[in-house]
């Protein structure tokens, strides 16, 4: 891969679609696994799979294969999953609680380091792990404190811009966002907006072309 190629955003998410097939593989005791295997798994086109990987230099063995741990370890490094990554949770409703406890998160590197709320009930009631939630107000503090370097927001609408511009003044330039609208951030921020509406939209309509077909 030279300096200036840039990578597809699909390309990204279809490479984290395969480390979570080779690691299913190597659960059942695979060695190799041909493009066409994994591609199948991953209801894609073995040459999609073939020139994904190719943007990151070359992997498998023409008519063998890749090797599974090989391939694992590799995908793992390119997207940065060889190091743990802190987190922070700004709103400890049902969505954020869920998004806590959810293991998979955990096992791949991601640690909630700290969860925060502004609602006097919810403020220092206790979490798994021996933490509890903190108040808002702490958050800047607990970013230079905890080494958090991603923020997580499932607060309402309405609070959602504000929490933002907390997590960037502590200097946190990458936001996962799961309130239903769209926050305003510098460019050099990452955002990632997660609306569930869009999705229900979106499989709404996709339902509707297959019923039609």
């Amino acid at each position: 891969m030279t300096k200036t190629q840039k990578i597809p955003k699909a390309t990204i998410t279809r490479l984290s679609m395969y480390y979570r097939q080779l690691e299913l593989l190597e659960f059942d005791g695979y060695r190799m696994v041909s493009s066409e295997k994994l591609a199948w798994l991953c209801q894609i086109n073995p040459a999609q799979v073939r020139k994904d990987l190719g943007y990151f230099g070359e992997f498998g063995v023409r008519g063998v294969g890749y090797d599974v741990i090989d391939l694992l370890a590799q995908i793992k490094k390119i997207l940065s999953l060889n190091r743990d990554w802190n987190f922070g949770i700004a709103g400890m409703g049902n969505l954020g609680c869920a998004i806590l406890l959810h293991r998979n998160l955990a096992l791949r590197g991601f640690k909630c380091a700290a969860a925060f709320d502004n609602s006097h009930d919810r403020i220092g009631m206790p979490l798994p792990g021996g933490t509890k939630i903190r108040d808002i107000k702490e958050l800047k503090t607990a970013i230079r404190d905890l080494n958090i370097e991603i923020g997580v927001i499932t607060t309402p609408a309405s609070s959602a811009q504000k929490v933002a511009d907390l997590f960037l003044e502590g200097h946190v330039n990458a936001i996962l966002n799961f309130a239903p609208t769209r926050i305003n951030v510098p460019d050099c921020c990452l955002v990632e907006n997660i609306d569930f509406t869009v999705i229900m939209d979106i499989l709404a309509y996709k339902l509707r072309e297959k019923m039609a077909a």
